[in-house]
């Protein structure tokens, strides 16, 4: 059966938009955005961009700030960082669990491809590009689990872990990390997906 074709709305798609510029670095840390300039860069008018913008806000991706409108959120506090990634850890284990027990060979399908895309990415010490390619992974896994409001739980997380990506000394770590859970993925050993997973989210 043809997987259902998914329909985003204008807001959905600006709020895309702008989280890809934020987490690839395009917007930084602290810099306020203008509903204006983003209608103009984005070829639409204000009002989807005032949503997205909200959106945002809501997901921890951009903070308001008063009288000053909206502006990229800083990186999580120490304190913060460890209850981040552990819901987070526990989100993709779920998400990883349900997704092997399905149709797996598909999921293989997509995670090579973006490990392939992952590791380009990561020679050419292109952030922008490592930062969408890993995202783009894990949202597989998520997806997989065939759990519509899985991925509501899990955006906003995830966002708020990938602002300012910097964990790696090696970007090509980040790369092995990925494969390990794609190994672990393609020969359907949980466990071992599970350890890949705990080793990459931190």
């Amino acid at each position: 059966m043809p997987a259902a074709v998914v329909y985003k709305t204008i807001r959905e798609q600006i709020a895309e938009h702008i989280r890809t510029d934020v987490l690839s670095g395009e917007f930084a840390a602290g810099e306020r955005l203008r509903e204006q300039s983003l209608a103009t860069k984005y070829g639409v008018s204000r009002g989807p961009v005032r949503d997205a913008l909200l959106q945002l806000t809501q997901e921890g991706v951009l903070v308001a700030k008063p009288n000053c409108g909206v502006a990229v959120n800083e990186p999580l506090t120490a304190a913060l960082q460890p209850l981040v990634v552990d819901l987070r850890l526990h989100i993709e284990t779920f998400a990883v669990t349900r997704a092997i027990a399905g149709a797996r060979e598909a999921l293989v399908g997509q995670l090579e491809d973006l490990v392939c895309d992952l590791e380009a990415a990561c020679r050419a010490e292109d952030i922008p590009g490592v930062v969408q390619a890993d995202m783009a992974f894990h949202r597989a896994v998520i997806e997989a689990a065939e759990e519509p409001e899985l991925l509501a739980i899990w955006l906003p997380i995830v966002a708020r872990m990938m602002l300012h990506y910097t964990r790696h000394e090696s970007l090509m770590d980040s790369c092995r990390e990925h494969e390990a859970i794609l190994a672990a993925v393609r020969a359907g050993d949980v466990n071992s997906a599970v350890d890949a997973l705990g080793r990459n989210i931190r």
